[in-house]
């Protein structure tokens, strides 16, 4: 449990604080009676810690929420409406949910069905995709293809990518790059081409300083919400749990 080695720490820190704080007024002896009583509180009331632990961590839970929302409105329209993301689902949904995806990474592979059973049940979800590599040059590779078949085949060509480098095994080679071109009826050469492209190092780019701006560092990340009501959600949540949230952002 992540919390236990704030308990001694908290337990020295009730122990000293009130006398500390009234030390012009106790002598030495009441001093040490007044640490002994407190000591003898919590041992005999352990759950006090326990309790003030889960107040620590529920007012610095709050204090993120807070942090978060004031991070993704100053940058709202990096976030929601920049001109090179993919976006899918309802394009007029009164709710965004935004990934930022690494197709090496197994929580964005696992995430996957979930975050797409969540958007078409939901039905009312406007659902855009960052490309975010930070796996190595595999993650590179992927998310460069996959800008490449948007920009060349448009966004049906790239949600049948997405959903194949997610599911992809092994390597992302040249023959398999080339294969996947041919599946999705685009030039090969030219597919490869982009990919290499300096347009698509920028996108890139631009979204790696987006991700430091919100102080994302792993995959799957999550902005759901929009501007003046967005939640950060770091990590893989299953529908069920995207479905209550977005819940509570409707409310």
């Amino acid at each position: 449990m992540p919390f236990l080695p704030l308990v001694p720490l908290l337990a020295a820190g009730l122990a000293l604080a009130a006398p500390a704080a009234a030390q012009d007024t106790y002598s030495d002896a009441e001093r040490t009676a007044l640490r002994a009583e407190i000591r003898a509180y919590l041992l005999e009331h352990p759950e006090v810690l326990f309790e003030a632990v889960a107040e620590f961590e529920n007012r610095n839970a709050a204090a993120q929420a807070d942090m978060d929302l004031a991070l993704i409105e100053i940058n709202a329209e990096d976030i929601f409406s920049d001109a090179h993301s993919w976006v899918g689902g309802n394009l007029d949904g009164d709710l965004t949910l935004v990934e930022f995806v690494d197709y090496r990474c197994s929580f964005c592979r696992r995430a996957f069905d979930h975050v797409m059973d969540f958007v078409a049940l939901d039905g009312n979800v406007r659902f855009v995709i960052k490309e975010f590599p930070i796996l190595g040059a595999q993650s590179e590779l992927s998310s460069r293809l996959a800008i490449s078949v948007l920009q060349l085949g448009g966004d049906e060509a790239y949600e049948a990518v997405h959903e194949r480098l997610l599911t992809l095994n092994g390597d992302l080679t040249e023959t398999v790059t080339r294969a996947i071109a041919v599946e999705l009826d685009l030039d090969p050469d030219a597919v490869t081409a982009r990919m290499g492209s300096d347009e698509i190092t920028a996108i890139l780019a631009e979204n790696r300083a987006l991700a430091q701006r919100l102080q994302i560092n792993g995959t799957p990340t999550f902005v759901m919400g929009g501007p003046e009501n967005g939640q950060l959600i770091r990590g893989f949540l299953p529908s069920e749990e995207l479905h209550n949230l977005a819940g509570t952002l409707r409310d």
